[in-house]
């Protein structure tokens, strides 16, 4: 298991390491203080399982080094880890793609919870932003798809999505043709009111979807 830890006060970096240790004495774990030095380790460390991203870094704002480490490295996923924890800050980084969010006034068995989900390939959304507790998206009650009036061939589309298949996978698997997976894409994230790909794969974590 390899991470990345990207806080720039190193009290609060080293009090992140030592909590991730014991999940896995064994682990890689990195550290960058800003984000110049964690793109440079992103790109330089292609096998990182997870990374731990604080939103008020020095050179860069948090957000903004999120969207960038989404929009060229996709697959990864990324927890925030922010002093910031009012649900609109919850809320951007969610919508920015992250693929979980911890408060830094939460108890270590609360980070521990969400890298676990994390890594596991589901999502982590605090219930109440108040370092007392959070929840693995997913656990809410299941919602079928066609609730979202999706036609069948759209829901096997969602289904491959969330999967993490890009178009021309989900057209080779399917038997259609990346223009026609498009357009299906885009009618998914209509009917989600979302914009992206992965906002796409959050909601259907958040709402427990049946596809």
């Amino acid at each position: 298991m390899k991470l990345l830890v990207v806080e720039d006060h190193a009290l609060v970096r080293e009090g992140l390491v030592l909590t991730l240790r014991s999940l896995d004495r064994r682990a890689d774990l990195l550290e960058a203080s800003n984000a110049g030095d964690a793109l440079a380790l992103i790109e330089g460390e292609r096998d990182l399982d997870l990374v731990l991203l604080d939103l008020l870094l020095p050179d860069v704002n948090g957000l903004l080094l999120l969207l960038t480490v989404r929009g060229r490295y996709p697959m990864l996923p990324v927890i925030v880890v922010s002093a910031l924890e009012d649900p609109g800050t919850v809320r951007r980084a969610i919508q920015a793609g992250a693929n979980g969010f911890v408060a830094k006034s939460s108890p270590s068995y609360v980070l521990l919870d969400a890298v676990r989900a994390v890594l596991a390939g589901g999502v982590f959304v605090p219930d109440c932003i108040d370092g007392e507790g959070g929840r693995r998206e997913g656990s809410a009650p299941s919602t079928d798809a066609k609730d979202l009036d999706l036609t069948v061939g759209q829901r096997r589309v969602f289904n491959l999505l969330v999967q993490g298949l890009s178009n021309r996978e989900i057209g080779q698997s399917l038997g259609l043709t990346e223009g026609t997976v498009k357009v299906h894409v885009s009618k998914i994230l209509r009917s989600l009111g979302v914009t992206s790909r992965s906002q796409a794969v959050l909601v259907a974590a958040r709402l427990g979807l049946k596809i």
